[in-house]
């Protein structure tokens, strides 16, 4: 009996510690749903970034350090579109690729989502910050795995 339960709490603490990297980030962009849905994630903390993506038949996962110039244009892109004030539509849309942008640093700290839609006067303030995680995984990711 005393052998399970150490196995259970070894389990419950290794099972807490996997989740650490999802949840204990600075900046994170996710895109997932669709009619074939697909399952992209980019997370980042400090100089440290895991991608992911799962779909279309495709599996990729990837650590890499991305540079202090890049978080310098991730801050700029994030000030200069003002990302805490766009605001998000309540329309609901069911079947929709969705993209989540969430920001724990700094002064645009906030979590948004196109799950519904940014209001059109918003619209180009979040394609400006969406492409500036789109280049990171282009640069980063999808150049390399066509090496």
């Amino acid at each position: 009996m005393k052998n399970l339960i150490y196995v259970l709490l070894v389990l419950l603490l290794a099972s807490c510690n996997t989740q650490k990297k999802y949840s204990n980030f600075d900046y994170s962009f996710a895109r997932s749903g669709g009619l074939d849905p697909i399952y992209e994630n980019l997370w980042i903390r400090g100089n440290s970034a895991t991608y992911s993506f799962e779909g279309r038949g495709e599996k990729i996962n990837k650590t890499f350090k991305i540079s202090p110039e890049t978080l310098k244009n991730i801050e700029v892109t994030l000030a200069e579109n003002n990302f805490r004030m766009i605001q998000e539509d309540y329309k609901k849309l069911y079947d929709n690729v969705s993209t989540s942008i969430v920001v724990k640093k700094g002064d645009n700290s906030a979590s948004k989502s196109n799950a519904s839609q940014i209001l059109e006067r918003d619209q180009e303030r979040w394609n400006n910050v969406a492409s500036v995680y789109e280049s990171i995984i282009q640069t980063n990711v999808k150049q390399s795995t066509l090496k």
